[in-house]
């Protein structure tokens, strides 16, 4: 008996990924009729015994089984005794490797960060664990103006481009990440105090407010054109609401700084973290400015968080605000997302409001509710699949969909120790890196 060459083994596993893209790829253009489960559109009230149809990356209809029509023919999933809801969003993350903040300046609008974002690491494949299939990545919070976030889809890619939402102008998604309060705090060039920062940001928006007048004064005449200035040109689409602030702060005077910079700027915003925002709900409501929430469950971290509360969300949502959740992974770990909306659920916020919190509201924050954030008839067909209850203890992410492609499966061993392994679980190289530091020299 003749035994196969490695050249012909090898051949043999390429054909075989192939195929198997190819059919999922067949499957993702396919109506499929998922059947049998317990649907929460997020915009419409719980159906049991529902089906989701899915075609093109798509829905296509939800509704209960009774009442929805299942063309002849159609492949279906039977997720009896389990729980369908969109795909969570996370509004602020630092998934993907992706560099924090520079510290050659306090300011740099011009910093992209997709171009620093590993879509190969663990953390990504953590994330679809957790059922976030839409996320906000951000550069860190120790410079005053962080530079530019990014909005991905966490499909599975090769390369950051696969991931990527774009604008219906062409543009990579994605707002302006900005900071108040301690972290930005430092020796010169960086401000001493809160009132230095808040003045290098206003002198920095003036700025930009002179080159969009410039530019408007040439009226497309290159000889009048002022020159190119890449960190101008970023907040001139801040200033013009192409593109929106995520602002990271914590103390309550900290929050009406920046709501006091949005007013007289106008620019649309975005408050990130608002440990003390129930000190402020009614300013925060007043000036129709939405909140993305960080909870913490144990003690420790910055001084200025101290009055962080679990009740935020709560005093928040009953103000009127728009209330979302964020993991800022790793602050909290991308898996436990839904935890998240369960504790805010514990401290006052109503269940529909929690339920809003990890997806539609997110979506609002990120300008991507046309798309998802809700189990709805036009919008990508991105779902989770629950073992039970979103707010149970007891409830595991089972899979999780993307665009009618299924990204995560906790019957898959791979996948199962994404969703239970500790730190490094889904890093092929930790083994190959023992002897290694973060600078690349051997110890």
């Amino acid at each position: 008996m003749s035994h196969a060459s490695p050249r012909r083994i090898g051949w043999l596993i390429l054909l075989l990924v192939f195929v198997s893209e190819i059919t999922q790829t067949i499957a993702q253009e396919k109506l499929t009729a998922f059947v049998g489960g317990t649907i929460i559109p997020v915009a419409a009230d719980p159906i049991e015994n529902g089906v989701l149809l899915v075609e093109h990356g798509q829905i296509k209809a939800v509704g209960s089984r009774a009442s929805t029509t299942i063309p002849a023919g159609t492949p279906t999933i039977d997720f009896t005794g389990r729980v369908i809801m969109p795909g969570l969003v996370d509004t602020h993350s630092h998934i993907g490797q992706v560099a924090l903040a520079d510290k050659s300046s306090p300011i740099h609008p011009d910093v992209r960060a997709f171009d620093s974002v590993n879509v190969r690491d663990a953390s990504i494949q953590r994330a679809r664990a957790g059922g976030i299939t839409t996320v906000n990545i951000m550069p860190g919070s120790g410079t005053l103006i962080g530079g530019q976030t990014v909005y991905l889809k966490l499909r599975r890619g090769n390369t950051i481009d696969d991931l990527m939402i774009k604008t219906k102008s062409g543009r990579v998604a994605g707002g302006l990440k900005m900071a108040n309060g301690t972290n930005p705090q430092g020796e010169p060039p960086f401000p001493g105090t809160r009132g230095k920062a808040a003045a290098l940001v206003r002198e920095k928006f003036v700025a930009a407010q002179d080159y969009r007048d410039k530019i408007a004064r040439a009226k497309a005449d290159p000889e009048k054109m002022p020159a190119r200035d890449l960190s101008l040109e970023t907040l001139v689409e801040v200033l013009n609401g192409d593109r929106v602030v995520h602002h990271h702060t914590h103390r309550h005077d900290d929050i009406m700084t920046v709501l006091r910079l949005q007013k007289e700027f106008g620019f649309r915003l975005v408050l990130q973290h608002v440990s003390e925002g129930y000190k402020v709900a009614q300013e925060i409501a007043a000036a129709k400015v939405a909140c993305s929430v960080i909870v913490i469950d144990s003690p420790g971290g910055k001084l200025e968080a101290r009055d962080m509360d679990w009740k935020t969300g709560g005093v928040l949502e009953r103000a009127g605000v728009v209330v979302g959740f964020h993991t800022d992974d790793y602050v909290t770990d991308s898996r436990l997302f839904l935890r998240s909306a369960a504790l805010g659920v514990r401290s006052g916020m109503s269940r529909p409001g929690a339920l809003k919190a990890v997806t539609q509201a997110g979506a609002v924050m990120l300008d991507l509710q046309e798309r998802v954030g809700t189990l709805e008839p036009g919008k990508d067909a991105d779902f989770v699949v629950l073992s039970g209850d979103p707010f149970s203890v007891y409830t595991d992410v089972v899979e999780t969909w993307i665009e009618g492609v299924k990204v995560f499966d906790r019957s898959d061993p791979a996948d199962r120790l994404i969703a239970t392994g500790g730190y490094g679980s889904g890093n092929p190289r930790t083994a190959h890196l023992c002897c290694f530091n973060e600078g690349g020299e051997t110890r």
